[in-house]
């Protein structure tokens, strides 16, 4: 959720000796490509109205405080971005795209070049490519976009969360992160006409957990997992953390946002300008052009 991707290529290798080649990832491979991650339909297990009355709660006060009122439909953030991957550590600039209909890209100039990452939407589900310096666009796992497009502005991901009605939602409570008093979230999606180990690992592929402050209720940290691209059963952590939250047109923005992949912080975010409703295209989306 790109950057991550190719930190993941170089990192994946020592997680993959002794690691089970499950069959899970064989039925990742022939199923996934016509499950939809917004399939709206009857649940294949615990129904949505089982959902925790306080998460929904949460999830629509977090909602309130985001937006202010604001109804935005695509948001353009830029900035700086620094970019730690082994013993590379380079700084450059960042311009980050959304739509609120779940399409994002990111393009980032470094020193030692461009890279970038898109994700659209189509008509078998969710899809994304990423590049590096030599402008070539690999695609991202299918598995591996599940969870979400936008990572970078939580108001898409939690209003994206809410309208879903495969949406699962459960409140775990207070606790500490980070240092930080937080409420924690966890979210997952449901997919119609999945069932056993299919559906159980569709929900873990999608889930989310977030964390709020409890006095303002916006989002401080989202966790999530990435897998190897031929290894759907493989988790490795990305956490993504939300600080330096500005008013911009009556909304809240987070102009730090910072990623961390197996625990080691990864991409650097600090924005200076956040732009809302400029009429962006999916057009400007389109997977694999324009990176």
């Amino acid at each position: 959720m790109s950057d991550y991707q190719e930190v993941g290529r170089r990192s994946h290798s020592q997680f993959r000796g002794g690691v089970m080649k499950s069959l899970l990832s064989l039925l990742i491979t022939s199923l996934l490509t016509f499950l939809s991650f917004e399939t709206a339909a009857q649940q294949a297990t615990t129904p949505a109205s089982a959902n925790s009355t306080q998460a929904t709660a949460l999830l629509s006060q977090s909602a309130a405080a985001l937006t202010g009122g604001v109804a935005v439909t695509d948001v353009t953030l830029s900035g700086t971005a620094r970019r730690i991957v082994g013993s590379d550590d380079e700084s450059g600039t960042a311009v980050l795209k959304a739509l609120a209909t779940g399409e994002s890209r990111m393009d980032l100039s470094f020193p030692s070049g461009p890279r970038g990452e898109v994700r659209a939407n189509s008509a078998s589900g969710p899809a994304g490519t990423w590049s590096g310096p030599d402008g070539v666009s690999h695609a991202l796992a299918y598995h591996n976009l599940l969870t979400g497009p936008a990572w970078f502005f939580p108001e898409f991901a939690i209003a994206r969360l809410i309208s879903s009605q495969n949406s699962v939602l459960s409140y775990t409570g207070q606790e500490t992160r980070n240092g930080q008093s937080v409420l924690h979230v966890t979210a997952s999606q449901q997919i119609s006409n999945a069932s056993g180990q299919t559906a159980a690992l569709l929900q873990h592929l999608t889930q989310l957990d977030i964390f709020f402050d409890p006095s303002t209720y916006l989002p401080v940290a989202f966790d999530l997992n990435t897998h190897p691209d031929n290894d759907a059963g493989l988790d490795i952590p990305i956490e993504i953390r939300f600080s330096d939250y500005r008013p911009v047109s009556g909304a809240q923005v987070p102009f730090h946002v910072q990623k961390f992949l197996n625990n080691g912080l990864v991409l650097d975010l600090q924005f200076q300008s956040a732009v809302f409703n400029s009429g962006l295209s999916p057009a400007a989306f389109t997977v694999g052009a324009g990176l």
